[in-house]
């Protein structure tokens, strides 16, 4: 029995976790972002970052980043609302809904602040929220931190939540859903989803973290690409720090709407901006993102050449068209055997465990960048191959 002061239960908490094979680790960095990473001393070929179009060590956006840092400093000093916020944070967000065809965007500091915040200011006790099963963390949270009802509907069910909002006799109503799935790498229905909110008066919120940049027209994105507009999709939300390659988030929307979030956001209000050194890197990285249309071709080849070789060697890859490649291997144990596996070839590949993803559904989520080439790709699959062929040996 735990008592107050003493952290025995905590430790003996921990021992479980170790014991069921869901503890987690870090490992530190010793390289910049890249296909060739270094980890705790030791080079790997690197097939776990979101840097999915090889941007966060672009040269350009390093020197836009230094240029910047000179003129403005390294730390913003202050919030957004007090003096934090820069002629280059306020240039990025005019360039951020222009690029998602919104009338207005608003940057936070990271996407789960973006989501948490962005909720709570839409909702509370009066209303009631509508989310995927698999829904981000931040997601989830923000749901359930808001107050509202909480609902989960089935994963991609358009029906099923269609059916939950005619129930719902809630003042507001918001339905909130990954544009791309950060550990399945599917697309969500967006058209159906936006179809079921208008039907009854609900909002849709989409986070588009894992598809701004990646698909779409000039990488705006899953919305885009699915060619829903503010009407449809009120509430878009998108990070900086995967296919843009530099840090943050940002909500695009109304005028309405980015007024709202100004007033009541708490994770925008009472936090120190980014700092503007971030924000005038990100004007370049923008930049890159709508003219770069070789990089998300390149992607769209690489990720195509990997499910060939996957599918020839028997392994059961989910549905996905995006650079989340997650190989399903169901054991948590088996994933980290995996792993480690593939460590030792020099391939670092990230095992994904509960509660992360569903118990049973452990995998290896594979992410490509555009920096990879062919002969990355060869690699991984001749190692993949194997990291199985050794660890059913030893089951």
């Amino acid at each position: 029995m735990d008592v107050p002061g003493d952290f025995d239960g905590l430790a003996a908490e921990l021992a479980e976790r170790k014991k069921q094979h869901l503890y987690r680790a870090r490992s530190v960095v010793g390289s910049p972002q890249g296909v060739e990473t270094i980890i705790n001393g030791q080079k790997f070929l690197c097939f776990c970052s979101n840097d999915y179009l090889g941007l966060a060590n672009h040269p350009d956006l390093i020197t836009r980043f230094k240029q910047a840092a000179d003129e403005y400093g390294v730390g913003a000093g202050a919030a957004h609302l007090i003096n934090g916020h820069s002629h280059y944070h306020h240039e990025l967000e005019e360039a951020l809904a222009d690029f998602t065809g919104r009338d207005r965007a608003l940057l936070f500091s990271t996407g789960y602040m973006a989501n948490l915040g962005t909720v709570s200011a839409l909702l509370d006790r009066k209303d009631a929220v509508f989310e995927d099963r698999i829904n981000h963390a931040s997601l989830l949270d923000a749901g359930l931190l808001s107050g509202a009802r909480f609902r989960r509907y089935r994963h991609a069910d358009v029906d099923n939540l269609a059916s939950l909002l005619a129930k719902s006799a809630n003042r507001r109503k918001l339905v909130i859903t990954d544009g791309v799935f950060s550990m399945d790498g599917d697309i969500a229905p967006l058209p159906g989803l936006a179809k079921a909110a208008a039907a009854t008066g609900a909002w849709l919120m989409v986070d588009d973290a894992h598809g701004l940049g990646c698909i779409g027209n000039k990488g705006r994105g899953s919305v885009d690409a699915c060619q829903l507009s503010q009407t449809q999709v009120p509430v878009l939300m998108g990070t900086l720090g995967k296919a843009f390659g530099t840090a943050g988030a940002f909500v695009a929307g109304s005028e309405a709407l980015i007024e709202t979030l100004i007033q009541h956001a708490r994770t925008y209000v009472y936090t120190t901006a980014t700092p503007p050194a971030i924000a005038a890197a990100t004007l370049v990285s923008l930049k890159r993102v709508k003219t770069d249309d070789w990089r998300r071709e390149k992607l769209a080849a690489l990720i195509k050449q990997f499910r060939q070789g996957a599918s020839e060697l028997g392994y059961k890859v989910m549905e996905s068209s995006t650079p989340i490649q997650p190989i399903i291997v169901n054991k948590s144990e088996r994933a980290l055997a995996l792993s480690e596996a593939l460590k030792k070839q020099g391939i670092l590949v990230t095992a994904i465990r509960p509660p992360t993803v569903p118990e049973g559904a452990a995998r290896l989520r594979v992410t490509f960048s555009a920096n990879h080439n062919e002969q990355h790709v060869n690699q991984l699959l001749e190692a993949l191959d194997n990291a199985f062929r050794q660890v059913d040996r030893n089951d």
